[in-house]
């Protein structure tokens, strides 16, 4: 689900101020820090690309012994934290087609034998963890299947209406709402996220519909998890308060639907502006927001990312990995798969790369991992926008600290772009992380940009 949040008035005042100071003054943007937000984030977080799999639609088998033979593969792409679509066994009343939504949970202790036994899923965990990965999988706390072991255990945990039936939240009749009123439901969801974390080995979890989940409740719980260990919590929302005591990381929706505006012809870069700005106004310095231009919800039902993005894919993927966050690579992306797959019948993606996209990739993940000035959160560099005279169609900026500096330049739009750049903040000497040619810029420089192109440079 994607969730909004209204500003409040000190808020509405921030993003004025900082619009303020942009026009007027540096153009640097930089998140406000006066919130106390407690999360720790491992070590492991800051630099790394996290991958999404799923299983069902990974391989001609599904199973997550057939995924273990790509798993090579993605080391070598460079991901660092994968995370698994739920695992878990689907329900079969009011099941949706042949195989029902992965959503659909009958029992949270349990494996989807379509996959596999748990120790074949130990086994990817171990593998991933010999080869340097992380493992995540995804949790969905906001309710079950209508016949999950818990509505045969616990029917008084669920939400019910006034003739007793149970709930199904929003128009997903195959699944059942939760009551985080029980205390006894709070206690056995968090033993249950300890389970995995403890006996299973895995290193987080991505929570679905977060922000439909009492917010203290998933500050309970984290809490807990640290007590085993450090974990990466990846809420699908857009909530600030989520990542105050409990999230990592949480969903950039609003940058992804710019990003699909803009090489749509529908939003411009003064557009994209004005969100960052908001978004700075917003989130303290020590939060991440993960980027994304596509995932299994935007492929299944709103479009591949070529569908909805065009010839501006490879502009806005990179452009992904190198404004602040954490980027998101999506099972099929790094192939160009063009397809939308099947969400509840059987479908297989196609890992024939005819756009050889996976050293593009690669370069990309690496350059977010080798690159200290791309990490996230609060170790990354503040971003300071060059301006030109074709602002509303050139995104160029730099990111800096004591030791290293990235220039990039971005035409976001459909047509040849020629910009002259103000200023020097961005001169030195660098290399182009795409080609490995050397650059020298004195500042002032006049740059033709075909359509959607850009260039990324470090020193």
């Amino acid at each position: 689900m994607r969730n909004s949040k209204n500003f409040t008035g000190h808020q509405l005042l921030m993003a004025i101020l900082l619009a303020f100071i942009l026009v007027f003054s540096s153009c640097k943007y930089s998140a406000k820090e006066e919130i106390p937000f407690q999360v720790q984030h491992a070590d492991w977080v800051y630099n790394a690309t996290i991958y999404e799999v799923n299983v069902r639609q990974y391989t001609p088998e599904g199973t997550f012994k057939a995924f273990e033979s790509h798993m090579p593969r993605l080391k070598e792409l460079g991901v660092e934290i994968l995370w698994f679509m739920p695992i878990h066994p689907i329900g079969e009343v009011n099941r949706k087609g042949a195989l029902g939504s992965y959503y659909s949970v009958k029992d949270y202790y349990g494996v989807n034998p379509e996959f596999g036994t748990l120790d074949d899923f130990k086994s990817v965990v171990a593998q991933a963890h010999q080869l340097g990965m992380k493992v995540i999988i995804d949790m969905v706390a906001n309710h079950t299947s209508h016949d999950a072991v818990l509505v045969k255990e616990h029917p008084d945990w669920y939400v019910h209406d006034s003739l007793g039936n149970l709930v199904s939240p929003f128009d997903w009749t195959d699944v059942a709402k939760l009551d985080y009123t029980k205390p006894e439901l709070r206690k056995y969801m968090i033993d249950m996220f300890k389970y995995w974390i403890k006996d299973i080995d895995i290193d987080g979890f991505r929570c679905d519909v977060a922000a439909e989940v009492p917010v203290d409740f998933w500050n309970e719980a984290r809490a807990e998890l640290n007590r085993i260990k450090p974990v990466f919590m990846l809420a699908e929302a857009s909530n600030v308060e989520l990542q105050k005591f409990a999230f990592d990381a949480d969903y950039d929706w609003e940058l992804h639907h710019t990003l699909n505006a803009l090489a749509q012809g529908k939003k411009n870069v003064n557009d994209l502006e004005q969100y960052l700005l908001k978004k700075y106004a917003t989130y303290p310095r020590n939060t991440i927001k993960m980027n994304f231009i596509t995932n299994h919800d935007e492929n299944s039902w709103n479009g591949t990312e070529f569908e909805r993005m065009g010839d501006a894919v490879k502009a806005m993927a990179a452009f992904t990995f190198v404004i602040d966050g954490m980027p998101l690579i999506y099972t099929g992306q790094e192939v160009g798969f063009n397809r939308r797959l099947k969400f509840f019948d059987k479908d297989e993606v196609s890992w024939k790369d005819s756009l050889n996209l996976f050293p593009f990739y690669k370069k990309l993940v690496e350059l977010k991992k080798s690159t200290p000035v791309l990490a996230a959160g609060d170790r990354g560099a503040d971003i300071f926008r060059i301006k030109s005279n074709a602002d509303s169609a050139v995104f160029a900026f730099t990111r800096k600290n004591e030791s290293q500096a990235l220039f990039a330049i971005f035409n976001l739009s459909a047509n040849q772009q020629i910009a002259t750049l103000t200023g020097n903040d961005y001169a030195g000497t660098y290399t182009n992380v795409m080609t490995g040619e050397k650059f020298v810029f004195q500042g002032g420089e006049e740059i033709s940009l075909k359509p959607w192109e850009f260039y990324i440079y470090c020193n």
